[in-house]
């Protein structure tokens, strides 16, 4: 069975998820997609907008196979931690190959960009952090460190975030010395962070959760730009918990966290460093939203994204000393659901997974699982006071979701 691999967030799964499965199935000539889908928390520092199990459920009704979870330690991370927890999952799991969406969608310009930046790795490096000493942000200054060394239009344009990504996932299958083939395909009509729908059909999943969140969502039809399932799983979701996940939803939480803080406790959280801690207590106290209080700490050297993963890491407690003891490559197989064509790859294939496969919460005790499982819990908090047992409890009670 060939087999292809995709790593999403499916925040909601909309028309340009499909496009981008069917084209990666064909490139790749597969049978059979396994996604690496972010939990509960995403790479951008956000809950996501309705569980990993509604999530995978999307996922199963519109055309992937199996569904294996990316844990906390590698969801909630920049773009080089992320790919290599997503590679590792994807190869520890029989992958032939790995197909990714981009702005540039030619793998050679990938390969050159890579070759280009390996061979010119300290002056590129040297120019990245005389650039930060300026105060610009980080990703701003890989850019124009890039832009610095080269002028030739064959390397990849570096603003880009999917294209940032494509490059960290084959630098992940290099690294790691994986058989993983990459392949990519272009990302159709909408960008990544577009607010607006910007044609008939396809839209990004930002605009669209835009649309959900937007005051006058009732006039707002987001029907032409997801496939039935997703609309269908989008109203359960809403009947059945009352909220669909945004900050907001957490901001109480993530006040009283820092409010019971002092400045010492605080330096203990992942990614809190430079005196941040500082700025998050001060504003933290003269906040009423998270919107307001992401206003008051945002600066040119830290961008939007880069501060709410630090927020999801100080609302769940996560520090330093438990990340730091974690290698870089995923030690498990989370499985959240599987079609039958997916459940029949898995029984003629796990005996050879280089990694335990977990189907079973409470038979697993590995270390890294349990940020998985306190994430879950304070996800669930997220939803209205009596379904927020429900939710928590899911996490145990759930089995491995199929789709027949």
């Amino acid at each position: 069975m060939n087999t292809v691999g995709l790593i999403v967030e499916y925040n909601p799964f909309h028309n340009g998820h499909a496009f981008h499965l069917h084209a990666s199935k064909e490139a790749a000539d597969a049978e059979v997609v396994i996604a690496v889908m972010s939990g509960n928390f995403l790479q951008r520092g956000e809950p996501a907008l309705v569980s990993k199990w509604y999530r995978t459920k999307m996922a199963l009704l519109n055309g992937v196979d199996i569904v294996f979870e990316l844990p906390y330690r590698f969801a909630v991370q920049k773009a080089e931690i992320f790919a290599n927890g997503a590679i590792s999952i994807l190869d520890a799991a029989g992958c032939d190959s790995v197909c990714f969406g981009s702005e540039s969608g030619d793998l050679q310009s990938f390969l050159e960009t890579i070759d280009f930046l390996t061979d010119r790795k300290q002056e590129w490096e040297a120019n990245i952090n005389r650039f930060m000493n300026t105060g610009v942000s980080y990703p701003k200054a890989v850019s124009l460190a890039f832009h610095q060394l080269s002028d030739s239009n064959s390397y990849l344009d570096l603003a880009k975030p999917n294209n940032i990504l494509g490059i960290e996932y084959i630098k992940a299958i290099r690294k790691q010395k994986s058989s993983l083939k990459p392949l990519t395909v272009p990302r159709k009509n909408a960008d990544y962070h577009d607010e607006h729908f910007a044609s008939e059909t396809i839209a990004s999943a930002t605009s669209i959760r835009k649309a959900i969140f937007s005051k006058e969502h009732e006039k707002i039809s987001i029907e032409q730009y997801v496939p039935f399932h997703t609309q269908q799983l989008l109203s359960e979701y809403l009947k059945e918990y009352q909220v669909f996940h945004h900050w907001e939803n957490y901001w109480n939480y993530l006040q009283f966290r820092l409010l019971q803080c002092s400045p010492d406790e605080l330096r203990e959280i992942y990614e809190v460093e430079e005196g941040l801690e500082n700025r998050l207590l001060a504003a933290a106290l003269i906040s009423g939203s998270f919107h307001e209080f992401m206003e008051k700490i945002k600066t040119k050297r830290y961008t939007w994204t880069r501060l709410q993963r630090l927020c999801v890491h100080i609302l769940t407690n996560t520090k330093k000393g438990q990340m730091a003891g974690i290698e870089d490559k995923a030690s498990y197989l989370r499985l959240l659901g599987m079609t039958s064509k997916g459940k029949e790859y898995l029984n003629k294939r796990k005996k050879d997974f280089s990694l335990p496969l977990v189907s079973k919460l409470s038979s697993f005790k590995e270390g890294e699982i349990q940020l998985d499982l306190k994430a879950a819990r304070v996800y669930s908090l997220g939803v209205s006071t009596h379904v927020t047992k429900e939710l928590m409890n899911q996490e145990f009670s759930q089995q491995p979701i199929l789709v027949e």
